[in-house]
């Protein structure tokens, strides 16, 4: 996309951009009327059917890029697929006709946060489908008629096994972060998924890159795709800037991270293990800074309270890895500190990519020990980022800058009295709506499986599994990530050996579910 293009995109409204009227309403609504430029080159043709191949940088508007075509297509009458009236009639239980494939369950979660709205324009309803929960309440919700399931592919795959769910009336087909599946060894299953779904269905695919296995599932299961990117290389980009800090020792570390966490504005600060991001959290939030943290050995209950704490602003600072990267969907972060540099410069792009969303400013900081200088610099030539490092200490002038006003002192003690305030106050609320009170903490929007007309949602939920890290943070064997996420396991043989194309893991990973 060139340059003139790319300003006129963000002149172009929905509405021009033939989107339906009861989509646009529920847009402008939430304050957006004009498109981004992915959404503004993608939206022709998705909206007439065509399959479309699209390669955005992080923060694009991606989701919204094939959120809108997706319910468009099937729920309004203008569009081939719709039913009049609306299509909540169109559906049979358990045979979706909307699928979005999602690495991550917080991806997917977020994901159906943008949907469901749209959804509810025409009556039509979704469901989360993610490993770590109970499966019954997102077997409820498909058994009820769910029009459009966001699922991550392992779970799918065990209900699709257990005829809980058929793919046999999809219409349309997305896949969302395809290369992150790719990472995670999700593709064998991804094959098998878009197998079971009609040949004649309208697909969509977005990845930032097209490596070897995501090129094959375009060639195999896009019908002569539209191209579309959105490259940072020929396109001006969000306003994000780099810097390098060099520091002594573990010490000047320490003090560097705690100055930088001090600021008002909402940071994210990435470790490479789960155990240091947990540590971190706490050390902060002892420090007067509150703090959550966000990896894969949380509950998915836990995962979705401290990034529910962190969007609603009762955290100003988000600790996380790399598993919780492509899940991370907050607007108003203006600082992303990698407090430890990632092995992979993928990695480096996705992390940064929490900030400068969408139009927004924001700055990267990556923090480097002496024995750390030879790696990063790779890091950063292999993610084609050009920054001179620079040696700080937490009074730097050059941190003071990206710290700007610095947020009051809050005690660990205020801080959790303000959380149980605003749960409280929030449990009220539901019961006060009709929900049932229960005891103990509710379950979180994130958990829940069907979403209708009044955005309410099943609950319940059993111990939690994780999904697997990307190789890069599964540094040592006590740090790894779960699996809840992770391909579905193929059937056993007599003798008990596995078969199938799926990846095999390691055996200190837990053995079943």
């Amino acid at each position: 996309m060139t340059r003139a293009a790319y300003e006129h995109a963000r002149t172009v409204t929905f509405a021009e951009l033939g989107v339906p009227t009861a989509i646009t309403n529920v847009l402008e609504r939430d304050g957006k009327r004009h498109a981004f430029p992915i959404q503004a080159d993608t939206l022709p043709d998705t909206l007439a059917g065509r399959d479309v191949l699209g390669r955005g940088k992080t923060g694009s508007g991606k989701t919204l890029a094939f959120s809108i075509p997706l319910v468009a297509r099937i729920g309004d009458p203008a569009y081939s697929y719709g039913k009049p009236g609306g299509a909540r009639g169109g559906t049979r239980p358990g045979h979706p006709r909307g699928l979005i494939l999602a690495p991550t369950r917080e991806l997917a979660t977020q994901i159906d946060a943008v949907v469901a709205p749209l959804a509810a324009a025409y009556g039509l309803r979704t469901v989360t489908v993610f490993g770590g929960v109970s499966q019954r309440w997102q077997e409820k919700g498909i058994r009820s008629g769910a029009d459009i399931v966001v699922a991550c592919p392992g779970r799918l795959e065990d209900l699709m096994r257990q005829g809980v769910i058929a793919l046999d009336a999809v219409r349309v087909t997305v896949l969302d972060e395809a290369d992150h599946m790719a990472d995670l060894g999700f593709l064998p299953g991804v094959t098998r998924i878009l197998e079971a779904t009609p040949a004649d269905g309208q697909r969509m695919l977005f990845s930032a890159t097209l490596d070897n296995d995501v090129d094959r599932i375009v060639k195999r299961f896009l019908s002569a795709p539209m191209v579309h990117e959105v490259d940072p290389a020929e396109s001006p980009v969000a306003d994000m800037t780099h810097h390098v800090f060099h520091v002594a020792n573990a010490d000047a570390k320490r003090e560097l991270i705690t100055s930088l966490a001090s600021g008002s504005g909402r940071r994210v600060l990435f470790t490479r293990t789960k155990h240091q991001a947990e540590r971190l959290a706490k050390q902060l939030t002892g420090a007067g800074i509150p703090a959550v943290d966000l990896h894969g050995n949380l509950s998915q209950r836990a995962r979705d309270r401290n990034l529910a704490r962190f969007a609603g602003g009762h955290a100003r600072v988000l600790v996380a890895t790399d598993v919780a990267a492509r899940g991370v969907h907050v607007d108003g972060i203006e600082l992303v500190v990698h407090v430890d540099p990632p092995a992979e410069h993928k990695a480096y792009l996705h992390r940064s990519g929490r900030t400068a969303r969408a139009g927004e400013a924001g700055d990267v900081v990556t923090i480097v020990m002496p024995e750390q200088r030879r790696s990063t610099q790779r890091l950063l030539r292999d993610a084609k980022i050009d920054v001179e490092p620079q040696r700080v200490s937490a009074d730097s002038p050059q941190v003071a800058d990206l710290v700007g006003e610095k947020a009051p002192w809050v005690s660990p003690a205020e801080f959790a009295a303000s959380v149980e305030r605003s749960e409280r106050t929030e449990r009220t609320e539901r019961t006060g709506r009709g929900g049932r009170r229960g005891r103990g903490e509710r379950v979180e929007q994130g958990e829940r499986g069907l979403r209708g007309r009044n955005e309410r949602g099943a609950h319940g939920e059993r111990g939690a599994r994780s999904e697997r890290g990307v190789r890069s943070e599964r540094g040592e064997r006590g740090d790894r990530a779960g699996f809840g996420d992770r391909p579905a396991r193929a059937k056993r043989k007599p003798g008990g050996k596995r078969h199938g194309d799926r990846p095999q893991y390691a055996q200190s990973a837990r053995r079943d579910r």
